[in-house]
C-alpha cells in the first residue's frame, strides 16, 4: 500500500527522511494508571478502555526488560521510538515518571520518547521534566482526545472538558514539545458532523501528528455491554473509510498521519471483526480516497476564501 502516501502525510516517510533510516516503535508499558480508573476522576475508566488499557497487548515488566526483549527479536531497524503506551503516562510522582523515562532512554539507538497521557495530567512540572530530554532525543506527547463533543465525552465517561485539551496543547508547545491527538471514529451517537467538528478543532492547534482509530468493543467494558443489550452500533469498514478520508481532508496537509487503525485485541475483540486486519481497513480507506479524489487537507483549500 505505498501509494497511499500519496493521499495523507504519513509518518513513516518522515522518519525515513530526519533519521536517514528505519524506525521502528517499542511500545512499553510503564506501569502507570489512569485517574479516570483510580478514583481521582472515575472508576472504571472511559467505556471502551479494557482493564488492561491502551495496551492490551502489553504485559507488565520493568521498562529495561521490554526493550531488551524487544531488541532480542532482531527488529530490523537502526533507530527506535520508545512509546509508553499504557494508561497515562504522566501519571505518577515526578521522580518514579524521571526513573521510567531515563529508563525507555538509556540506550542510544532510541531516538524519540513518546509518551501517551490524558490532558488533564499534563501540567508544568511535567513538561519541565519532557523538555530536559530534548538535547538527546525528541519528544512526542500523545492526548487521547477522541472527540471534540463535551457530550460523548461525558457519555464516555472521558472525565475532562475540551477545554482542558486546549490548555495542554498550549502549555506542551510552550515547552516545544510534539503534540499527537488521538481521533475515534464511531463513538456512540456521533455522526460525520461530529467527526469533522473534531477534526477541525484538532486542526485549529496545528498538532505535530494525528493517530484515528476506529471505535472496537472489547470484553469487559461498559461499551461491550451497551453492544449485547443492542444500545451501540459499530461502523462498518466502509463507514469507518469514508469518515477517515473526511477527517484526513479537513487537516491541514503538514500534520503527520502516525496511525489509520486502532490495535484491536484479538482475543478480546467482540465486534466489529474487521478491526483485527490492518490491511483491509487501509485497503478500503484508499480505495474511498482514490474514488473521492481525496487528498488530505484538500477541503480546507477548497473552502478557503480568495
Amino acid at each position: 500500500m505505498s501509494d497511499i502516501q500519496l493521499h495523507y502525510n504519513n509518518l513513516s516517510p518522515y522518519l525515513l527522511r530526519k533519521y536517514g533510516c528505519r524506525v521502528f516503535k517499542i511500545c512499553l508499558d510503564g506501569g502507570f494508571t489512569c485517574p479516570n480508573r483510580d478514583g481521582k476522576k472515575g472508576v472504571g475508566g472511559c467505556i471502551f478502555c479494557g482493564e488492561r488499557g491502551a495496551g492490551e497487548h502489553l504485559r507488565p515488566s520493568s521498562v529495561s526488560e521490554q526493550i531488551s526483549a524487544y531488541f532480542r527479536r532482531a527488529r530490523k531497524a537502526e533507530k527506535f521510538i520508545a512509546y509508553f503506551q499504557n494508561f497515562t503516562g504522566t501519571y505518577a510522582p515526578i521522580a518514579e515518571l524521571k526513573e521510567k523515562y531515563d529508563e525507555a532512554l538509556s540506550d542510544p539507538r532510541i531516538c524519540v520518547l513518546s509518551v501517551g497521557t490524558r490532558p488533564d495530567c499534563v501540567d508544568e512540572e511535567v513538561c519541565e521534566l519532557l523538555a530536559s530530554y530534548l538535547p538527546r532525543a525528541d519528544v512526542w506527547v500523545e492526548l487521547g482526545l477522541q472527540t471534540a463533543s463535551n457530550a460523548t465525552a461525558a457519555l464516555c465517561h472521558r472525565g475532562y472538558e475540551t477545554e482542558i485539551f486546549l490548555n495542554a496543547v498550549n502549555l506542551l508547545k510552550k515547552y516545544h514539545l510534539n503534540v499527537i491527538v488521538h481521533i475515534m471514529l464511531g463513538l456512540p451517537n456521533e455522526t460525520e458532523k461530529d467527526w469533522i467538528a473534531t477534526a477541525e478543532l484538532v486542526d485549529s492547534v496545528k498538532p505535530f501528528g494525528v493517530k484515528i482509530h476506529s471505535t472496537y468493543v472489547i470484553e469487559g467494558t461498559q461499551l461491550e455491554r451497551m453492544y449485547r443489550r443492542g444500545e451501540y452500533t459499530p461502523l462498518t469498514v466502509e463507514a469507518y473509510a469514508a469518515g477517515a478520508c473526511k477527517v484526513l481532508r479537513h487537516l491541514s496537509s503538514d500534520i503527520l498521519v502516525h496511525k489509520i487503525t486502532g490495535d484491536a485485541p484479538k482475543d478480546r475483540l467482540i465486534a466489529p471483526l474487521w478491526n483485527a486486519d490492518k490491511n483491509g481497513i487501509l485497503d478500503a480507506l484508499h480505495e474511498e480516497m482514490e474514488r473521492e479524489n481525496a487528498y488530505q487537507g484538500d477541503l480546507l483549500i477548497k473552502n478557503r476564501p480568495v
